[in-house]
């Protein structure tokens, strides 16, 4: 019955978020259904695992997803997203629409802006882009995937994602976890992503498919849409009904300006990780007023916390007169962030309760006997709670939670590098999310004024078969050669 139990209450978890039932009502909901079937106490459920698991997750991430957010929030009402996308645009011109719309989205995202800020920037650019070109626009989502969801969300070392993140408590690690195994993890990625594309394109004109009608106003219907807001929020860190609060800036930002926020984000995580924090003396966190916890488990969420902090400080400083009305923005930014850490925690209760049951060992032990030795296994676990939840960080967390001691344990007993294990897990809950429920997808289709039938195929093809070729090429090598 306990099995039984975990496989309804994790189906009506799923069946009524893509129905557009809020996370915050239907994780504790379906991990008392699964409780009630393993005849676990219902109210201690409640209150003494789903919360204090949720409660936890916040503890550990919040602070990424507000700064990361306001940040996302500034760049956003600054202009400077726009001035980074129009410069890419400028000088890649109508030829390579392609490698514009993939660098421009890659190049704001791998500096810490949020996703969903990106997609409202990026998705103007690439249908004045594709429209000029001919191109059909039902390759946009696809080539705004490409840029923004898989090799700056997973692969490439210091990306300061949430999804970077998350395994840096659990094996002690840092944002540029494996990073040569990472880069190249990016690099195929982005190889086949662009090859896909190309053929895509080249199939089109050959087929005298051109841009197509375009639906007015999409992306505005998109930002109001409710059942879009709770999808998108559970997938990734940025609430879009607040796109429409705060003030855009109508002055034009200096490219130099909007591109150094980017990179103080990438320098001062490398600095924060490599260099700062080795250096300090933090025997002070052994003691139980400061968690009773050690430099290895805080080091990463420090980096990140700390490199968005100065990055904020720069975009203020670079673009003071272009931000006419900071409160209101940094507010907004704010709030934004509020809703998508609450969906996620949320989520993560449900997988505490689900793993306090005793016969989560089955599928504990099930995981664990997957052939292909622990990787293999990790790799298995993040994809598959990743699809079912539609969510790479809730299904990264859900494992890591359930599973992360287990493997960090097999880890010091086999002489796995952490790292490796890191990069994985990473990697792995990047690939499968990306089904037709994943609120970022929904969100972009909705966006472009588009439909799954328009666009998924191609989304399949850059997001899903890139990473997972990715994945599978750093297990191998990873496997040999061990991580780099």
């Amino acid at each position: 019955m306990g099995l039984l139990g975990i496989l309804v209450g994790l189906g009506l978890l799923i069946w009524l978020a893509f129905r557009g039932w809020s996370v915050l009502l239907l994780a504790p909901l379906c991990a008392l259904v699964a409780a009630a079937f393993g005849g676990a106490p219902l109210l201690a459920s409640w209150t003494q695992v789903f919360m204090v698991s949720a409660a936890g997750f916040l503890a550990q991430f919040f602070p990424i997803f507000l700064l990361g957010a306001v940040f996302g929030k500034l760049m956003d009402d600054s202009g400077a997203v726009t001035a980074v996308a129009g410069f890419i645009g400028e000088r890649l011109g109508e030829k390579r629409v392609m490698l514009a719309v993939v660098l421009a989205g890659a190049l704001v995202t791998y500096g810490g802006v949020s996703l969903f800020v990106a997609f409202f920037v990026i998705v103007p650019m690439a249908q004045s882009l594709f429209r000029a070109a001919n191109v059909p626009r039902r390759l946009v989502p696809a080539a705004v995937i490409l840029g923004t969801s898989t090799f700056t969300m997973s692969a490439l070392p210091g990306t300061p994602s949430i999804q970077n993140a998350i395994p840096m408590p659990f094996f002690g690690t840092t944002p540029f976890a494996a990073p040569g195994l990472g880069i190249i993890a990016a690099i195929i990625m982005l190889g086949v992503g662009l090859w896909w594309l190309a053929r895509a394109e080249r199939a089109a004109r050959q087929a005298g498919e051109g841009y197509g009608e375009a639906l007015v106003d999409a992306a505005v219907q998109a930002g109001a849409d409710e059942l879009v807001r709770e999808r998108a929020t559970t997938a990734r860190e940025f609430d879009p009904a607040e796109m429409r609060h705060g003030h855009h800036s109508e002055a034009a930002v200096p490219v130099v300006n909007a591109v150094l926020p980017l990179v103080v984000v990438v320098t001062v995580n490398l600095v924060m990780s490599l260099v700062v924090l080795p250096w300090l003396d933090v025997a002070y966190l052994a003691e139980d007023k400061w968690g009773g916890t050690s430099l290895a488990a805080v080091a990463g969420v420090w980096s990140v916390v700390v490199a968005l902090t100065a990055a904020i400080v720069t975009v203020i400083a670079c673009n003071w007169a272009r931000l006419p009305a900071l409160r209101r923005t940094m507010d907004a930014g704010a709030n934004a962030s509020v809703l998508p850490a609450l969906s996620v925690a949320s989520l993560v209760g449900f997988g505490a309760v689900v793993a306090a049951l005793p016969a989560f060992a089955m599928v504990r032990d099930a995981v664990l006997g997957i052939g292909g030795g622990p990787l293999v296994s990790l790799a298995v676990a993040t994809n598959l709670l990743a699809a079912l939840t539609g969510s790479a960080s809730g299904g990264l967390t859900i494992a890591l939670d359930a599973l992360g001691q287990t493997y960090m344990d097999i880890a010091t007993r086999t002489g796995i590098d952490p790292g490796l294990m890191h990069r994985v897990a990473v990697i792995g809950s990047g690939t499968l999310d990306i089904l037709p429920h994943n609120g970022a997808v929904v969100s972009l289709l909705a966006i472009c004024g588009l439909t799954h039938r328009d666009s998924y195929r191609d989304i399949v093809m850059v997001g899903v078969v890139s990473s997972i070729a990715a994945l599978v090429a750093v297990i191998v090598m990873g496997g040999v050669v061990g991580s780099f």
